[in-house]
């Protein structure tokens, strides 16, 4: 309890007397904007995960801030982890059906107060030896929880504090003058509740609602405006053409407005006539129902051209490709007889009737639009545009422009009996069984969806399972129908008609609903399938994503059994197409990159399954089956070999990730028969040098050595200085020589000198800096100089996410090798580096924190975080704190030596640690211990070590659960 009561102390005194005290500040108070990393609903998980049980006291409660807790909840509930939460009916603003989304919380007692005026927003989170409170301006809300600016205090208190008993006493009496939350009551609420016309309930305040309302009605009055996105997508068409280009492409996520904007376009350029394709009349019929509210004019301007209408002299005539492509139809027209042609859902233009009307045709402007410009097909959709991208909005932009429906998506756990899983071996009678149906009506159920009534899309492995498990469905009293690619036209519209009018609750497919389909009203999205790659993800997803006015938001519940694909999911989420392991860990633990209200959930086994998916060493996303796709993807996006550095600026692979496959980028290129300039051995092998060790970017001070020798041949050491000091990095004289070090290539071990040439990189001569003359003279070479500009090039991007002022940056990765380097230590000494060591002042610890049962190589050390801020650490075997490689270690503060902490979640991550800052060892704690191996007993050395800063909660919990 005393270093509790020291570090609450340590805390106050930080928070609320002096900023700059260097003490750690685990519990120093702070303000909650959702203006930063950490907002409003990021620290009440924070504060879930850990608490023993928790209490809210929120005037107003929508269904979306609740959907953004559930799986939090769920979670606590399998932990047996209790809670209340204190609400009302002020104003009216909480729903009926919210109060419905309450009783469905197992582990949480909700009551109603009578209290006038009752306009609490407080969240406290009682904890083994001490309490956390949330109070402020934030209600129950997804927008006041993750995207309005708002003002909440983050408080902790002892028990014994004055405060918390404060506010605990407020709960409790108001919670004892409350009444239970029942079923009979919502019934009775829901007979007397004010049916408001549709609000939009991320706003808390109903005044605002009802003005919103209004304005919104008024402006559907009036001729529809271009959205921002629109505007600034006519503007580069408008370029475009000015500058003599007779085609372009559109690339914009699932429900952003594509119709409208070339419906805009065509109203800028005034064809004499327009032709748009599509591939599905029922796209057609709704297309052409835009562009007369944008174009206006005569009916008779607009025609169809389908299999069932031949309407072909109108200015601006719709026509399905399969009815266009036939030479009969085609040939009614003149090459130059429209001025405009669009093709929608363009990325099918390989096919060979999307062919033949294109090759027919000569119009004055194409376009192209596409949510989805990969293929697999082989096809170059942006050769087919001469690389004219006029615009591209991806899924995250659009979310934080609000041009979609917000969504929660819930990773939620797939059926298991006797420890087995869903995977992709499964048989049909296992994915339709009673026991599975039960499992996933309860977790739809539990997850809900907004508005008044489902409207449900259910995505299925195989038309078998589409069709058997609408069977069984139907057995629940749930109205079903399966629909697949044998359907007819016909039947699907029928289905859609009838989920719109709630006379269904889901549609059952496998894939013909992936694209090329509206339907704004859908709610609920169900996947019950593997993720087979991150487009079609993003294609089903998509289908939602359309606002309408009958929903909030749209709940995708996402089933995750034991498939090897599950690492799609976070790469699909994110769009981070790197490839690199650490990033789809990254984007696992910490889903704060999905923009506005929207959220990203996995329930806790479900988050395991997908990092056993990133983890599984059979996975190698460095393969060449993983980076020939976006190397090729890449390629025909940009009309030529790609550089390096335009990986990293299309967000597409790390170039690390392919240097863990080949020595370098020509080694790459050559392997996949690209055509390149050939290059003598020792060039590859400078080549192979700075891959592997300079385009990482963990230190800026070599590049720009390099840099300035490539673009003046000499430079002074002095001058070299002065470049280190105006791009504002650390300058000493231990790093500097580390620089010279590692370029002389004395910091290697003699195998790593032959790979890199065994020849210094540089030399120093009279204080000037010189490239070695076998280097300058190849530099005279346009080739290879482009090939080693692109890896610099990349290092300064890679360096953007590193601290200029410090060696190491919070929570990056760094191997051995790199801590070596940056703690500038004259050779690599990686092979030998376990556990800690102390040298020139300076210990790393290294901690490889879960030991694999199954490993039996491995030793099962004793370190463990007993707290965010507090790391117990275990020595080698065969040690005493008496030791002479320990006692430094525990006397480290007192001799002025920095310990730094290294921490990986196990050896599947690879090489690499996070980084988790200085740490201060407490030499009280220090102790001889006893380590048990394989039944034999070792002596240990143990001793607490005091983080500087605690660890960032998303971070630590990821590192410390199983």
């Amino acid at each position: 309890m005393e270093p509790l009561i020291r570090k609450m102390k340590n805390s106050l005194y930080k928070g609320f007397i002096d900023k700059n005290s260097p003490v750690t500040g685990q519990f120093k108070p702070k303000l909650l904007s959702n203006k930063s990393h950490e907002n409003v609903l990021s620290t009440l998980l924070q504060e879930m995960k850990t608490c023993e049980t928790f209490i809210f006291s929120v005037a107003f409660i929508t269904e979306g801030g609740l959907a953004t807790l559930k799986t939090i909840l769920y979670d606590l509930q399998l932990k047996g982890i209790q809670g209340r939460i204190l609400t009302s009916t002020f104003l009216n603003f909480n729903q009926p059906k919210m109060f419905k989304e309450l009783l469905k919380l197992e582990n949480v007692e909700v009551r109603l107060t009578g209290v006038k005026g009752f306009h609490s927003k407080g969240y406290i989170f009682e904890h083994k030896e001490y309490s956390s409170l949330i109070v402020g301006s934030s209600n129950l809300t997804d927008s006041a929880l993750k995207a309005n600016y708002e003002w909440n205090v983050y408080l902790t208190s002892l028990e014994e504090g004055e405060i918390i008993h404060h506010f605990r006493n407020q709960f409790e009496d108001a919670w004892n003058e409350s009444i239970p939350l029942t079923l009979e009551w919502i019934n009775n609420y829901n007979l007397t509740y004010v049916n408001q016309p549709f609000i939009n309930h991320q706003t808390t305040n109903v005044l605002q609602v009802n003005t919103q309302y209004l304005s919104n009605q008024l402006a559907d009055s009036l001729a529809i405006q271009p959205n921002k996105m629109q505007v600034e997508a006519l503007g580069q068409l408008r370029n475009l053409r000015e500058k003599g280009a007779n085609k372009g492409l559109i690339i914009s996520a699932t429900g952003t407005g594509k119709t409208y904007l070339s419906a805009f376009d065509v109203r800028n350029f005034a064809p004499k006539k327009m032709l748009f394709i599509v591939h599905r009349e029922q796209i057609l019929k709704k297309a052409l129902q835009d562009y007369r509210k944008i174009l206006g004019g005569h009916e008779d301007d607009y025609g169809i051209l389908s299999g069932n209408t031949k309407q072909t002299n109108a200015r601006y005539l719709f026509a399905t490709v399969q009815t266009l492509s036939s030479t009969r139809h085609l040939q009614q027209f003149s090459k130059d007889d429209f001025d405009y042609i669009l093709i929608d859902e363009v990325h099918r233009a390989g096919a060979s009737s999307y062919q033949s009307i294109i090759n027919y045709f000569e119009p004055e402007f194409l376009l192209g639009m596409t949510a989805t410009p990969e293929r697999t097909d082989n096809f170059n959709i942006f050769e087919l545009f001469d690389y004219k991208v006029a615009y591209e909005i991806r899924l995250q932009a659009a979310l934080e422009e609000e041009m979609l429906c917000p969504f929660h998506y819930f990773g939620v756990t797939d059926y298991e009996r006797d420890g087995e899983i869903i995977d992709d071996t499964s048989s049909l009678q296992r994915l339709v069984s009673e026991e599975r149906v039960q499992h996933i009506l309860e977790k739809i159920n539990y997850y809900g969806y907004s508005g008044k009534g489902v409207r449900g899309l259910i995505f299925c492995s195989s038309k078998q399972e589409a069709h058997e498990l609408s069977k069984v469905l139907k057995t629940h009293h749930i109205r079903t129908v399966a629909l697949t690619g044998d359907n007819k036209q016909s039947e699907r519209e029928d289905a859609i008609s009838k989920l719109e009018r709630y006379e269904l609750d889901y549609i059952l497919t496998v894939d013909i609903f992936n694209e090329g389909i509206d339907i704004p009203f859908l709610n609920q999205i169900i996947m019950l399938r593997q993720t087979q790659s991150s487009i079609i993800f993003i294609q089903q997803l998509g289908r939602g994503l359309r606002k309408h006015d009958e929903k909030e938001y749209v709940t995708i519940i996402d089933f995750i059994g034991n498939y090897k694909n599950n690492y799609l999911i976070p790469i699909a989420l994110s769009g981070d197409q790197s490839m690199n392991k650490d990033n789809v860990r990254r984007r696992t633990v910490n889903t704060n990159y999905i923009q506005g209200v929207s959220t990203i959930n996995f329930e806790e086994i479900a988050k395991k399954r997908i990092f056993d998916a990133i983890d599984n060493k059979k996975l190698k996303l460095s393969n060449m089956e993983f980076l020939k796709a976006p190397y090729y993807e890449l390629k025909n996006r940009l009309g030529r070999v790609p550089k390096l550095i335009d990986f990293i600026k299309n967000n597409s692979i790390d170039p690390e990730v392919i240097f863990m496959n080949k020595k370098n980028y020509f080694d790459f290129l050559s392997s996949i028969n690209e055509p390149v300039v050939e290059i003598d051995p020792y060039e590859q092998a400078v080549l192979t040098m700075f891959s592997q060790e300079l385009i990482n970017g963990k230190r800026i001070h070599e590049v720009l050595l390099i840099q300035c020798l490539l673009d003046q041949k000499e430079i002074s050491k002095i001058d070299y200085l002065k470049l280190l000091q105006d791009y504002g990095t650390y300058i000493d004289d231990e790093t500097i020589f580390s620089v010279e070090n590692l370029l002389s290539l004395d910091f290697f071990v003699t195998t790593a000198q032959k790979n890199y040439g065994s020849i210094p990189i540089i030399f120093i001569e009279n204080g000037i800096y010189k490239l070695n003359e076998k280097l300058q003279k190849s530099i005279e070479k346009d080739s290879f100089r482009s090939l080693l500009e692109d890896i610099i090039l990349c290092s300064f991007e890679k360096n953007k996410k590193y601290k200029k002022l410090n060696p190491f940056t919070l929570y990056e990765k760094y191997s051995r090798k790199d801590v070596c380097r940056l703690l500038n230590w004259p050779a690599n000494e990686e092979g030998t580096l376990n556990g800690g060591r102390v040298k020139m002042n300076k210990c790393p610890i290294f901690v490889n924190y879960h030991k694999a049962d199954d490993d039996e190589s491995e030793v099962k050390y004793m370190d463990e975080f007993l707290s965010a801020d507090v790391f117990k650490w275990c020595s080698t075997k065969n040690r005493k704190i008496t030791a002479k490689d320990i006692s430094p270690i525990v006397n480290s503060t007192d001799s002025n030596i920095k310990v730094h902490l290294f921490v990986k979640k196990h050896n599947g991550e690879g090489k690499d640690f996070y980084y988790l800052g200085e740490v201060e060892v407490d030499p009280k704690s220090a102790q001889n211990d006893t380590l048990i191996d394989k039944g034999k007993e070792y002596s240990v050395a143990t001793m607490n070590m005091i983080l500087e800063q605690p660890v960032q909660y998303d971070i630590y919990h990821y590192l410390v659960e199983e």
